[in-house]
């Protein structure tokens, strides 16, 4: 019993000790400003930091500070219990009141809008915040609208969401207020997502926590944009960089008591975990999530946890205990619940449920449901404004984009006055054609003399141009013969066989009818022809070349020719060793704009180690020459090798 007494004893000194710790650094009675302002002037105190606000609110004398105060505790409450921190919300309001004091009954009111709307009583939310618009100073409005946002976002309204979030950005750049600028580019962030647009919202996402971090403090709202970047990141299947965000959001959440995030990465992390088939830990983050959800008494979130719950039995096949979770989330879902977003997920989720379970019935029903709650969330209108946002906000953080405009104006006034001097000459011209049809005949010839000679000297530069590039092959294939490292050789070799891919593309072009356009099917069988040899591999290896003749322009056929001359040799070099005899498949087709490349072997597959390694200069080149291109490469490495690309089309002239 004694031990018992000691262990209890024991952690009630500690916890005093530390509440006694956390006091003294926010509040210090003796000191000209004695109230250090959590998530502002320090984040560095204990868990214990609301009890540590409770305690000194009472003892201040001067009205500013006890109001600053007691408005951080009514505030952080609402991230651990609504209930608490709507009495403490209340306790402010009537003393701001009593005391006449306008600005803080009015920063009251906006610490009341967040926590009314987050207890799903919207109309109410924004009323306050409206009526605390007038008693206000501008500073506090980057805040203000940014709950005015959450209000819109919470009833399914995401263009109007985003037009706060861009009145709170607005204000945070003529404020220079990074937190202000920081929180709102979070919200967009959070936006974008829910629109599917996740490439923007990760780029707001990251910018957000970027400001973050020049602000130097780690709070309720960069503890939820990392949640936020974590979600991105998840929707872009990059699952392990999501993973790492929500961590250490946690991290954060758990420090400080943030239930409210701590139930949005619990959430999150049940779809990261089921993606994994790890539903043993999905079922525990779950659990989590309902947990940290009902501490804080919020039913938006317990709902959520549910409809997380519920998706997660859906992929687990386990359908009965699926519709039973998304019923749980749904019966959560008052009338004044609001978000349409989240409620349409649910009866989708619930209409695929029963569908697995042939209750088709009940399952067209929750169809319909969800049919009709989708089409509130995701109007024309929200879509249309949310991506217009996006150059908005591009706009808005370029100064350059303004000069670029006002030199495209001007661009635009050069265009208008050519087109004016060049309809009054055709006028002219139209006036003295007459006198210009019996030297029509001597003109068309004179030019047709002058075009020749043009081609003539076009096909000589590519002839010369191709006899220089020869020129320089046979001093590499020189060079190389007097040198004995075999690295060196290589280096030398393989240079070598890259002037001379460049060289046939000119040479094609002067033996050919067009100046501009190469014949690639033509091109590859030469140059495929001419790499096999060199390596002595024509009995040993065979490369078929399966497409259709397809023409492209010098500017893309001598990349194409270089990458084809690296894949081609890399295959001869590592696929087929000890006189392996195999097969290299080679084709360049269409599909709509794309072109896609293709080089696969059925070798030993070594090409792809060479290509995830990236440390030779072969490699760097192929890099290099696909990015160039606006390309994407894909690489697949079972039984042998295969490579393919893809690029846009563009017309040869």
């Amino acid at each position: 019993m004694s031990i018992v007494y000691q262990r209890i004893r024991f952690v009630f000194l500690l916890s005093f000790f530390g509440l006694y710790l956390s006091y003294g650094q926010i509040v210090d009675l003796n000191n000209e400003h004695p109230y250090k302002k959590v998530f502002v002037d320090t984040d560095n105190f204990g868990a214990s930091y609301l009890d540590t606000l409770n305690q000194a609110y009472r003892k201040m004398k001067v009205d500013s500070v006890q109001f600053s105060i007691l408005n951080d505790l009514a505030y952080y409450w609402h991230t651990r219990n609504l209930n608490t921190a709507m009495n403490f919300t209340q306790k402010g309001l009537q003393l701001t009141f009593s005391k006449n004091n306008k600005l803080w009954n009015g920063r009251f009111q906006i610490t009341q809008g967040a926590v009314l709307l987050r207890m799903e009583k919207l109309d109410s939310a924004q009323q306050v915040l409206e009526s605390a618009k007038e008693k206000v100073p501008e500073s506090d409005l980057p805040f203000l609208n940014t709950q005015l946002g959450y209000v819109f976002e919470r009833r399914g309204q995401l263009d109007k969401a985003a037009d706060y979030a861009l009145r709170a950005l607005d204000l945070g750049e003529k404020l220079n207020d990074n937190k202000a600028k920081a929180m709102a580019y979070s919200d967009l962030s959070n936006l974008f997502w829910k629109q599917s647009k996740f490439e923007s919202g990760l780029e707001y996402g990251l910018r957000s926590l970027k400001y973050f971090e020049t602000w130097g403090i780690t709070d309720l709202d960069y503890d939820f944009t990392l949640y936020v970047v974590g979600n991105n990141y998840l929707a872009l299947k990059e699952y392990e960089k999501a993973r790492s965000y929500y961590e250490h959001s946690i991290i954060i959440g758990e420090r400080y008591g943030f239930y409210n995030n701590l139930s949005d990465v619990y959430i999150s992390l049940v779809d990261l975990y089921t993606h994994f088939g790890d539903f043993k830990r999905a079922s525990e983050a779950g659990r989590n999530a309902v947990k940290y959800a009902e501490l804080l008494d919020n039913n938006f979130m317990i709902m959520r946890s549910w409809l997380a719950i519920g998706k997660m039995q859906n992929k687990r096949g386990n359908f009965t205990d699926a519709i039973e979770g998304l019923k749980k989330s749904i019966s959560v879902a008052t009338k004044n619940f609001g978000d349409a977003y989240y409620l349409s997920d649910a009866y989708n989720e619930l209409s695929n449920a029963y569908a697995k379970s042939n209750d088709y019935k009940n399952a067209y029903s929750a169809f319909a449901v969800y049919d009709s709650l989708k089409s509130e969330v995701f109007t024309a209108e929200a879509d249309q404004r949310i991506s217009q946002l996006r150059t908005e906000f591009d706009v808005a953080q370029k100064e350059g984009t303004i000069e670029l405009q006002q030199t495209q104006i001007k661009k635009q006034q050069i265009r208008q006055q050519l087109i004016i001097v060049i309809t009054v000459l055709l006028l002219l011209l139209l006036i003295l054609a007459y006198k210009a049809i019996s030297n029509n005949s001597k003109k068309n010839r004179l030019l047709e003399k002058k075009n020749k000679e043009k081609e003539f000297l076009l096909k000589e530069i590519h002839h010369r141009v191709k006899n220089n590039l020869e020129i320089v092959s046979s001093l590499l294939s020189l060079q190389a013969s007097q040198i004995e490292d075999p690295n060196i050789l290589e280096a030398m070799e393989q240079s070598q066989h890259r002037v001379h891919s460049m060289g046939m593309i000119h040479q094609n072009l002067y033996l050919g009818e067009k100046l501009a356009a190469i014949e690639m099917k033509d091109y590859f069988e030469n140059l495929t022809d001419y790499i096999i040899h060199s390596y002595g591999k024509s009995h040993q290896v065979n490369i078929s070349l399966e497409m259709e003749k397809l023409e492209l322009d010098v500017d893309m056929a001598i990349p194409i020719g270089l990458i084809v001359n690296e894949l081609i040799t890399n295959s001869l070099k590592y696929a087929f060793p000890d006189g392996r005899k195999g097969h290299i498949y080679l084709a360049l087709n269409t599909n709509e704009d794309l072109l896609i490349l293709e080089v696969r072997d059925n070798g030993i597959g070594m090409i792809a180690d060479k290509l995830h390694d990236a440390t030779g200069f072969g490699t760097h080149l192929v890099n290099l020459l696909v990015k160039q291109l606006d390309g994407k490469m894909v690489l697949v490495t079972n039984k042998g090798t295969s490579v393919s690309i893809q690029f846009q089309n563009k017309k040869a002239a």
